[in-house]
């Protein structure tokens, strides 16, 4: 029984196996509850070791999920909050960004877009491409998935560029995200955490975030266009004057709405030429 739950185990190596839903956790359960068999009543220190081992890697995972769903729920209850928002900017093209205090959480951000795209093809690109986002994004050097727990959670390092005149100098994040389908709506939602693949780095600033979503909704006038909002919520460290630091997080958010648009413009533009 034994090798055989090893196999089973072994399995969640591969990509396509470690994401199916549940089969991680299940292998684990599998070889404690096989290691207590064979360890029977007399002492036996290797499968004691391992038995910690599993259980100290499932608590682990478990943590990081808790913090990826508690952030969610704390930024669909925020932006379910209709009042006491303060418009910060309003572009020329109606992208509004919208700010708010918040006890026990300082001041978060709401941008609120209409994008062209369906909402699967901005999630595919958020989510199934994340760390492709410096490819686009010059606001971003660097996202790195340092961490895949099932399907809907992934811990990320994030290292972001300096403002223009190094205003604000680089930052990075360790961060959780959730990422979830309600329906045809989805979100993204993330918030700080610590993962001992990514220590803080030398001559690197470590802001944190969060609670933060991103929620793509299909408009109800044309399904293949989204609402887009997105929820920040960040400190940045540093002594960096507060006007300073609203007008730049308000500035970040409507240039990722136009970035992301260029993004998808160009992934129509590659798919079109690659038809032809």
């Amino acid at each position: 029984m034994l090798p055989a739950t090893f196999k089973l185990c072994a399995g969640i190596s591969y990509r396509h196996m470690r994401n199916m839903t549940g089969l991680r956790k299940n292998a684990m359960v599998a070889i404690h509850h096989e290691l207590s068999r064979l360890a029977g009543p007399g002492p036996s220190n290797w499968i004691s070791q391992v038995r910690r081992r599993i259980s100290k890697m499932l608590e682990e995972e478990m943590t990081y999920v808790k913090q990826g769903e508690d952030a969610l729920q704390k930024a669909i209850s925020i932006l379910g909050e209709q009042d006491g928002w303060t418009t910060e900017t309003v572009a020329p093209n109606g992208d509004k960004v919208l700010s708010k205090m918040l006890p026990d959480i300082g001041k978060v951000f709401k941008l609120e877009v209409m994008m062209e795209q369906h909402p699967d093809n901005l999630y595919e690109e958020l989510v199934g491409n994340m760390e492709q986002m410096g490819e686009w994004n010059p606001n971003v050097k660097q996202v790195k998935i340092l961490q895949k727990i099932g399907q809907d959670t992934m811990i990320t390092h994030e290292v972001s560029a300096e403002t223009p005149g190094n205003v604000v100098g680089p930052r990075d994040f360790v961060s959780v995200r959730c990422a979830k389908r309600r329906g045809s709506t989805c979100f993204l939602a993330g918030m700080s955490t610590q993962h001992p693949k990514m220590p803080e780095q030398r001559g690197v600033v470590r802001a944190e975030n969060g609670p933060t979503c991103i929620v793509l909704k299909p408009c109800a006038e044309d399904p293949n266009k989204t609402k887009f909002t997105w929820l920040l919520s960040i400190d940045l460290k540093g002594w960096i004057p507060k006007t300073i630091i609203n007008k730049v997080l308000s500035q970040t958010q409507v240039d990722f709405a136009n970035h992301l648009r260029q993004r998808m413009a160009n992934n129509v533009s590659m798919e079109m030429a690659h038809a032809c």
